[in-house]
């Protein structure tokens, strides 16, 4: 048995292997064309600087090609054992299905274990220092000075994070004031705005909003219709330049607790509480929005760092169905189940300014899907069903 175990972890590993380094490659290629070879055909960097800036990228396109190659490794390396009846005879000679797998299903949640430190701690720091390499040398990314995706402070007492600007017309924006307590005092919500920009200031209009604003301790709403702020651009600065999918999971644990301090209701009276109970909920529900891209991008380091196990499960049974020995057969099968995976994912994230549809739960369900779908496989695989 000892020995059958070692044959088969022998043969996962050495096609997991191959198969990482392939989509490692992949992956990269598709970065280094789309932002490094420019720096390359302009003269603006070195062969080391390149050099540099892939191997800074390895991490983060590892998050994708660790669960991929695994997934590979199992539908190839299990269809070819069931074309080549060697599962036949393991199954002859009295040895179930579950219990050949099981040190299979064991790499996997290490594996898991790798996935999760990538994620949270090691792709992040890599793809920032890999963003300011290239800041360094010399690539110019046009940046609006309210760029999306980001919690903007740079403008006090204010906080924006903007869903999307493309440098004129913003979507899904949030904008909160803090008092000199640092407790917020006006919070604002919108779908559509414009920003306009000058030498000295930036004017933002928000259409349509939907805000509350403390008065004499009672939250009231305000009047309807557009929205102006105008600041002065001289004030800014760019200590907080990262955006929300690049921070680590501590950072994003601090911005989260940051975000929900900021968003603290304070003490009223029960007069107050019971009058505006409406107000209460509905500033309630602005924390709930605004703190939502955080929330989503915690969620979704960890609940990616299961796909290999997912992935596992479903590729064993599946390449064992399959019942063929090539290897284009078995790359396509893993494509196609990436593909249904990773849009779950890209789901979540596109939600992450609408709070109402729990994104964050979103982020979980390719991994219920995947690991229920390939217990159940596996189950009746074993059962010869």
């Amino acid at each position: 048995m000892k020995t059958l175990h070692w044959y088969l972890l022998r043969q996962v590993m050495a096609t997991l292997l191959m198969t990482v380094v392939v989509f490692t490659f992949v992956l990269l290629l598709g970065n280094v064309l789309k932002e490094i070879m420019a720096l390359l055909i302009n003269r603006q960097a070195t062969l080391a600087g390149v050099g540099e800036a892939i191997v800074l990228l390895i991490p983060f396109v590892l998050v994708f090609a660790l669960p991929m190659g695994m997934l590979t490794a199992a539908l190839l390396v299990f269809g070819r054992f069931s074309a080549d009846q060697e599962l036949t005879a393991v199954r002859s000679s009295g040895i179930s299905l579950v219990a050949l797998v099981t040190p299979i299903l064991i790499l996997s949640l290490l594996l898991c274990g790798l996935s999760a430190w990538i994620n949270m701690e090691i792709a992040p720091e890599c793809r920032i220092a890999y963003k300011t390499l290239l800041r360094d040398m010399g690539l110019k990314v046009t940046s609006a000075i309210l760029p999306e995706g980001r919690y903007v402070k740079d403008f006090p007492p204010y906080m924006f994070f903007i869903g999307r600007n493309d440098g004129q017309h913003l979507e899904d924006v949030y904008v909160s004031r803090a008092n000199t307590n640092g407790n917020t005092d006006m919070t604002i919500k919108a779908e559509r705005g414009t920003v306009e920009t000058t030498n000295q200031q930036i004017i933002v209009n928000l259409l349509n909003p939907h805000y509350l604003q403390l008065l004499n301790n009672v939250w009231s709403p305000g009047e309807p219709g557009k929205v102006t702020m105008t600041m002065n651009i001289g004030s800014t600065n760019k200590n907080n330049d990262i955006r929300v999918s690049d921070m680590t999971f501590e950072q994003l644990q601090a911005e989260l607790r940051e975000l929900e301090q900021r968003f603290s209701i304070g003490t009223v009276t029960n007069r107050d509480v019971d009058s505006l109970r409406k107000q209460k909920h509905e500033l309630e529900q602005m924390r709930q929005d605004v703190t939502m891209p955080v929330r989503v991008q915690i969620h979704r380091q960890v609940a990616s760092a299961f796909a290999c196990f997912g992935f596992t499960l479903v590729g064993i049974p599946l390449g064992i169905r399959a019942h063929r020995r090539e290897t284009n057969i078995g790359i396509a099968m893993a494509l196609l189940l990436v593909l249904v995976y990773y849009s779950f994912l890209i789901l979540g994230q596109s939600l992450q300014t609408h709070a109402e549809f729990a994104p964050y739960l979103i982020m979980w369900l390719p991994n219920f899907i995947f690991q229920t779908a390939g217990a159940v496989m596996l189950w009746r695989a074993n059962k010869g069903i």
